[in-house]
């Protein structure tokens, strides 16, 4: 065993092996710790929209959740209100129907405080919200029952059966309504975008390294345009199929794809480009040592793109980061198609500026390298051909 384990530890490859294990431990460690610290302390980073229907009661409730909330609250029309839902930029709008106060001081009536949340979002900030919902109606409800006890001990002569029904009446007097945006129907879809960021920028990472490898394999047989050319059109077959094979596994099992298959499959295709180029990038720029540079993408992919934590309530410096990370564009853009929202051609176009931008570097880093390593005079296409 002991001459077994020394012939292994000869090959430098056993030893990048354990290399590899051992970096991606410290650089997830690292980014998950610094990412997610303090996330709870910045809930207040949340928004909450105020519609408020029913004039100056309304207002007073407004005051009330101003001074009792830690969120900020943006006071909205309705419809206003419904179009930062669906564009995430606020996480949850409360409505003041009209009628509201009216039907919170009349004995015997049901006040109903209306909320609506757009569910494609993180899971936190749905977490979040929804205890934010339940508390505010809880404290609606204390606040009318106290009202209404001041005014029953200030009438006298009530019988005892006026004084159960008047008791009776200020039990649950307030009550609430939650109408869902973009449903999400199950946990398996909830977890579809970061599954995809994850099982798409793995493959494309692994990927990258074993078309690079064989690249270095082949060498000099070959020109730089077209060692980039042949590992481009490599990229773009293969993103073909493994998109279409991915789409097509996830609504089979019971995906939801609200903008139908054909939208959802070519939004997956455009993101399977992007992030192959991307990860191709660090490895012709800095060789198998790239690698390292993906892991650390990946890792900073998951924690800045929104799948798990609202973007809101990351630090500054992830937020900042996730701008210039594709994931954060693919999240948006799969969760749009997936649940419902507001469209994803922005997204679209910001993958693809994260295509042409990696081509572009990809390239001129490989005519760089190209030009440096040349000894003797530059070889041509017609040099590189294999003679017949």
């Amino acid at each position: 065993m002991r001459t077994a384990l020394k012939t292994y530890l000869k090959k430098p490859q056993t030893t990048v092996a354990i290399v590899v294990a051992l970096m991606a431990q410290i650089i997830f460690c690292v980014v998950w710790m610094t990412a997610y610290d303090g996330v709870m302390d910045r809930t207040d980073r949340l928004k909450i929209a105020f519609v408020n229907e029913d004039g100056e009661f309304g207002q007073s409730v407004e005051r009330q959740l101003r001074d009792e909330l830690p969120f900020p609250i943006v006071s909205a029309a309705r419809a206003e209100a419904m179009d930062d839902l669906t564009d995430r930029s606020v996480q949850l709008a409360v409505i003041v129907p009209n009628g509201f106060g009216e039907s919170l001081t009349a004995p015997g009536k049901q006040a109903t405080l209306s909320y609506v949340m757009n569910d494609a979002n993180p899971q936190l900030a749905k977490s979040v919200m929804q205890t934010v919902a339940a508390n505010l109606t809880a404290g609606l409800n204390k606040q009318a029952a106290l009202q209404g006890t001041t005014v029953a001990l200030r009438q006298s002569n009530l019988s005892e059966e006026e004084a159960g029904r008047t008791a009776q009446g200020l039990l649950d007097q307030v009550g609430s309504d939650m109408a869902i945006l973009n449903p999400v129907k199950g946990m398996h879809n909830q977890m579809v975008p970061m599954m995809l960021i994850l099982a798409s920028y793995v493959g494309a990472m692994l990927m990258a390294m074993n078309v690079h490898q064989v690249s270095e394999a082949i060498g000099a047989r070959l020109t730089v345009r077209r060692h980039i050319a042949v590992r481009s059109l490599l990229i773009v077959l293969a993103a073909l199929v493994i998109s279409l094979v991915g789409s097509s596994l996830i609504a089979a099992l019971g995906g939801q794809m609200h903008a139908g298959f054909a939208s959802f499959w070519l939004f997956h295709f455009l993101t399977m480009l992007a992030f192959m180029f991307f990860a191709q990038l660090f490895l012709i720029s800095l060789g198998m040592a790239g690698m390292f540079v993906n892991m650390a993408v990946l890792s900073l992919q998951l924690v800045t793109s929104g799948t798990i934590v609202p973007r809101p309530m990351l630090s500054g410096f992830y937020q900042t980061l996730g701008h210039y990370l594709p994931a954060t564009y693919a999240v948006e853009g799969i969760m749009n198609l997936q649940f419902g929202g507001a469209g994803s051609g922005k997204d679209a176009l910001l993958l693809a500026a994260t295509i042409a931008a990696s081509l572009a570097v990809s390239w001129g880093v490989a005519g760089l390298r190209g030009r440096r390593g040349a000894g003797a005079p530059a070889r041509t296409e017609a040099d590189a051909l294999p003679a017949n």
